[in-house]
C-alpha cells in the first residue's frame, strides 16, 4: 500500500453519517519491551518492507499488518472510500498484556494511550479514543482510567473478556466498573485469550469459534454476577454482535428459570431483562443474523463496528446495515446514533454544518 492521495475526505449533507466503534490502531514504533522490562512475551514490530510490518511475540510470528494499522492518513483515506466519518480507536487486544507485571502493563498502557490521544488531538473530527488499562491491578487500572478520561479526553476504555482466566464478575473488578460509571466512561469489551484455544489449533477456530464463546462468557458474567444490575448507568458495548450470546439467550434464560439455585446465586433478575440495556456492534457478517439481533434488542442497542483494519472484519463498512430493508431512521441509528449515545458525544462535534433533513422514504432497500 502506497501513501498516495491521502487528503482526508469532506463529509457532505448527502452522506449517511457513519461512526465505526470497532477499529484497532498501533503506534508505528515503540521501545523494545524485553529490554525495557527485563523479560519476554511482548509484541514487537518488524517493518520488513514498505508499508508492512510483522507483529512478533518474541521470535514467534503473530500477524502481518499494513500501514493502515498505524498511519492515520491512510486510515482517513480508506474511510473516504466508504464514507466513514469517524473511527473509534482502540489498541489491538494482544497488547492488553494482563499477564505481565502490573507496573509494566501500566507503563505500556500509558504509552499506547498517549499515542491514541495524540492521533485524536491531530484529527479530532475524525477519531475518538478508547484507552487500555492494566486490569490485573485494580488501583493502577482506576488510575489510568481516570487519566484517560480526565487528562487525555478519551471517551472510555477497551477491556478484555477475561483477565488471566478471571471472569468479569470477580469482585476485584467491580470498583473498576464503578469508576467507569462514575466517570461517564464508555466500556468496550473485546474477546481475547480465547476459551478452549488448546483444542482449536487448526482452521483458525480460536477466532471463528473461541471469540464468540468468549464474549458470551463475558456478557453472562456481567449479568449473572450482578454487575449490570448494580451499575445501571454503566455504558457497555460488546464486540462481534455479542458473539454467540444472542443465539443462546433462550437457553441462558431457560436455565435461569429452571435452575435458579445454580444461576441466580448473585442476581435474581432474569437475563432477558437486560436485553437492550447494553450495546452490541453490528459485526455479524450475515443479514439474517443482523435482523435477528435488531428484533432481539432493537436498533437503539446496535452500533456500526467493523474490526478495521483486519480481514475478519466487515470489509465495506456499513454495507450490511444499508443492505437491510429498514427505514432510514433505523439505518441512521445503527450507523451513528447508537454510537453517539454510547460514547456520550454529539454529531455536531464531527459534522460542523448538518444539512437539512432529506425527504425520508419508507424503506432503504438493498444497495
Amino acid at each position: 500500500m502506497q501513501n498516495q492521495n491521502l487528503t482526508p475526505p469532506i463529509l457532505t449533507g448527502n452522506d449517511l453519517f457513519k461512526i465505526d466503534i470497532h477499529t484497532h490502531i498501533l503506534p508505528a514504533t515503540w521501545p523494545n519491551l524485553r529490554e525495557r522490562y527485563g523479560y519476554g512475551g511482548f509484541v514487537r514490530l518488524e517493518h520488513h518492507k514498505p508499508c508492512c510490518a510483522r507483529m512478533m511475540m518474541d521470535d514467534k510470528f503473530f500477524r502481518e499488518i499494513q500501514d493502515n494499522c498505524w498511519d492515520p492518513r491512510v486510515r482517513m483515506h480508506e474511510c473516504s472510500q466508504h464514507k466513514v466519518g469517524v473511527q473509534v480507536l482502540s489498541t489491538v487486544p494482544v497488547m492488553f498484556n494482563y499477564w505481565a507485571k502490573p507496573e509494566d502493563t501500566y507503563d505500556l498502557s500509558r504509552m499506547l494511550n498517549d499515542h491514541i490521544a495524540g492521533v485524536v488531538a491531530d484529527y479530532p473530527d475524525r477519531f475518538v479514543g478508547l484507552g487500555t488499562i492494566p486490569m490485573q491491578d485494580t488501583g493502577l487500572a482506576i488510575k489510568e482510567l481516570e487519566r484517560c478520561i480526565k487528562e487525555l479526553g478519551m471517551a472510555g476504555v477497551q477491556i478484555g473478556t477475561n483477565v488471566n482466566g478471571c471472569n468479569l464478575d470477580e469482585a476485584k473488578f467491580f470498583s473498576i466498573f464503578e469508576a467507569a460509571q462514575d466517570l461517564g466512561a464508555a466500556l468496550f469489551v473485546h474477546p481475547w485469550d480465547m476459551l478452549g484455544k488448546d483444542r482449536m489449533s487448526k482452521f483458525w477456530m480460536p477466532w471463528l469459534v473461541g471469540m464468540p464463546a468468549e464474549t458470551t462468557v463475558a456478557i453472562c458474567s456481567m449479568i449473572f454476577g450482578g454487575v449490570l444490575e448494580r451499575l445501571p448507568k454503566l455504558r457497555v458495548a460488546f464486540a462481534h454482535g455479542g458473539g454467540s450470546f444472542p443465539a443462546t439467550i433462550g437457553r441462558i434464560a431457560h436455565g435461569f428459570e429452571v435452575r435458579p439455585d445454580l444461576c441466580a446465586v448473585d442476581n435474581n433478575v432474569n437475563p432477558r431483562e437486560y436485553l437492550g440495556k447494553f450495546y452490541f456492534d453490528s459485526l455479524v457478517h450475515d443479514p439474517q443474523a443482523l435482523d435477528y439481533l435488531v428484533n432481539l434488542v432493537g436498533a437503539n442497542a446496535i452500533a456500526l463496528g467493523t474490526d478495521y483494519p483486519f480481514p475478519l472484519g466487515e470489509l465495506e463498512p456499513g454495507k450490511l446495515i444499508t443492505s437491510m430493508p429498514y427505514d432510514l431512521a433505523t439505518i441512521e441509528r445503527m450507523l451513528s446514533g447508537t454510537a453517539l449515545e454510547w460514547l456520550s458525544l454529539k454529531k455536531e462535534q464531527f459534522v460542523k454544518a448538518v444539512a437539512p433533513a432529506r425527504e425520508k422514504k419508507e424503506e432503504v432497500g438493498p444497495v
